[in-house]
């Protein structure tokens, strides 16, 4: 009896590995900005960290108008190349229009149109439709939009709220609308208010400096808050850890004192070193192990053969560490270096950027059908998004071959492919290889290999695909 009990429980720790989805986020969350400047950092926070889904940011007035915090956020993820990331917008609440953050330019806005009407509602549900993990509403300014959405009957696990003063608040997030703090407060839904670093510097010399040397676009952004000569770089209230507390909390739990009040627990940052130690993780995207067997592929070009050693840095510095790290697990799959595996590869990671997402969280579709040359485009697909057959998320469709694939996330699809000069290019280089010297021959898959580390050196996959919304 007592050999059946250990064995079923064997069986069961056994089942529940087989069960876990080693990249699944902690932390499904929808973000409710109003275009601070501390906003900036906690949305770079969140963007940077692989341990959290964004499934929605609302644009809502507050420390600025609604319509201006969306050409803001907007614009922001436009230049992140994470154009499908959905961005809704809130009118309920009249911006205060402060100076610094008004000006404050996130990215390049000329072409950016904010909605004529507030349409949060039905886009933070259409997001959150179907989703089984539990969603967090993060909160960056007042609680107008998370009553809302709640007498609508939106469904949160928790709202984490910044505002800065422990018992009777008289910070601006509550004041832009206290009947739904009491609302919020008197519903079923958890309320976290997180608390703020006091009012002595965060971001010091050291940390502005160790962000600069972090070279991720996330950290790049929170950096040039304090790398920009003038009034900016020096403003008291950026350099305090205010609505970015929130991430940090989100990560590490233990750097904050909870403290109960009248009015509802209170969670305060502790250490401002642990915590500044953490803002640099986060922004590094370093929150979770994103390999299963080894810890980090290295930079140092010693590790790599002769022939590609001269340009991994090149790669790096160009394209990410996810697409070399892609590149690198896609050409070992397919055991050899090859130029439509590389492609496939772009495309992937194009794809997971554009909507902001992990690895096996999309369905996809390939058209590049099942005969080499081109269909080596679905090994680089497979490693660069996760949609193996395995996980039963890659469909090869082998009518009218095409260097194209459809990206299915949530309820939304698009279609990526590779601009037609560069295709035909490509096709064009391996005929003539394979016309000079043949399949046999090891001088043809030299030649394809030299040329394959030329296109993941040079191509810019920002620049090589057409998109197209379905």
């Amino acid at each position: 009896m007592r050999l059946k009990i250990i064995l079923s429980f064997l069986l069961l720790a056994f089942t529940i590995n087989l069960d876990a989805h080693p990249w699944k986020p902690s932390h499904y969350v929808v973000i409710d900005t109003d275009g601070g400047a501390d906003d900036l950092k906690a949305l770079n926070m969140l963007l940077a960290s692989p341990d959290v889904r964004i499934l929605a940011i609302i644009a809502s007035g507050g420390t600025i108008d609604a319509q201006d915090t969306y050409i803001k956020v907007r614009s922001m993820l436009d230049s992140f190349h994470h154009e499908g990331l959905p961005v809704a917008i809130s009118y309920n609440i009249k911006g205060a229009n402060y100076q610094m953050p008004l000006h404050l330019k996130w990215a390049e806005s000329e072409n950016v149109i904010p909605p004529l009407t507030s349409n949060f509602i039905e886009i933070v549900k259409r997001e959150m439709e179907g989703e089984t993990s539990p969603v967090k509403l993060v909160a960056l300014g007042s609680l107008n939009s998370a009553s809302e959405m709640i007498r609508a009957g939106l469904s949160f696990s928790e709202i984490f709220w910044s505002i800065g003063e422990m018992g009777t608040p008289d910070d601006m997030n509550y004041t832009l609308d206290p009947e739904s703090v009491a609302f919020i407060t008197d519903s079923h839904v958890p309320l976290r208010r997180v608390g703020y670093t006091g009012e002595e510097a965060l971001y010091n010399t050291e940390l502005i400096s160790a962000l600069s040397n972090v070279k991720t676009r996330y950290a790049d952004k929170v950096a040039s808050l304090f790398n920009t000569p003038g009034e900016m770089a020096d403003h008291s209230f950026i350099r305090r850890g205010v609505d970015d507390m929130i991430p940090v909390l989100l990560h590490y739990p233990e750097l904050f004192v909870s403290v109960s009040t009248p009015e509802g627990e209170w969670l305060v940052p502790g250490n401002r070193e642990n915590i500044a130690a953490k803002i640099e993780i986060i922004l590094r995207g370093e929150t979770v192990n994103r390999n299963q067997v080894v810890k980090q592929f290295p930079a140092d070009t010693s590790f790599y053969f002769p022939d590609i050693q001269p340009y991994i840095m090149d790669i790096i510095e160009n394209h990410g560490r996810d697409e070399f790290v892609s590149g690198i697990l896609a050409n070992e799959l397919h055991r050899h270096l090859g130029i439509f595996a590389i492609a496939g590869v772009k495309m992937g990671v194009r794809a997971r950027e554009y909507f902001h997402t992990g690895v096996d969280e999309m369905k996809v579709v390939s058209m590049a059908a099942s005969t080499p040359p081109l269909s080596c485009m679905n090994d680089g697909l497979q490693v660069s998004t996760g949609a193996t057959p395995g996980h039963g998320l890659l469909e090869v469709m082998d009518a009218s071959p095409l260097p194209a694939a459809e990206f299915r996330y949530k309820e939304r699809k698009i279609r990526i492919e590779l601009k037609k000069d560069i295709a035909e290019e490509m096709s064009r280089e391996l005929r003539e290889i394979n016309f000079i010297y043949g399949l046999d021959s090891n001088i043809y898959w030299e030649l394809v290999r030299q040329k394959a580390i030329l296109y993941w050196k040079n191509l810019d996959r920002h620049d090589i695909f057409y998109i197209t919304e379905l």
